[in-house]
């Protein structure tokens, strides 16, 4: 599509709905949301990008390849339940890591960092995919 307002206005849109994705992913642990809505949110922006200027401008607005953000994802979600382990609780048991000030900082987090990242790699690869094919048999 070569329309210069979708393309500035996708621009704009995603850098918008990725500080959403990112603030959904922040609250999911007191409330509705987390790493799967926000790992949706955030294909949902790289995918208006690709549709309005193209997969090659996606890629690289993304920088790296959607394989390796999904595994990264599944490891950070592997690493955060054997921290349970570690401590002798149990595969995924929550753990909290707190510092001098007070701030504490749990395992949840590294738990949904992981699910946001494997969800937003494999949404792109299937969007980029689909998007591919869909060239291909134009």
């Amino acid at each position: 599509m070569n329309s210069v307002i979708f393309s500035t206005s996708a621009r704009l849109l995603c850098w918008a709905m990725l500080a959403i994705s990112l603030a959904i992913l922040w609250r999911g642990h007191n409330q509705p949301g987390g790493g799967f809505v926000g790992g949706l949110v955030a294909a949902m922006a790289i995918g208006v990008v690709a549709l309005s200027n193209g997969v090659a401008h996606a890629r690289h607005l993304l920088r790296v390849h959607p394989v390796a953000l999904a595994g990264f994802g599944v490891a950070c979600a592997v690493i955060s339940g054997l921290a349970g382990i570690a401590a002798g609780d149990g595969f995924l048991t929550h753990q909290w890591l707190i510092f001098d000030n007070g701030f504490k900082l749990g395992t949840t987090l590294l738990f949904d960092i992981g699910v946001y990242c494997a969800v937003m790699g494999g949404m792109l690869c299937l969007v980029f995919r689909l998007y591919e094919t869909s060239e291909e048999a134009a």
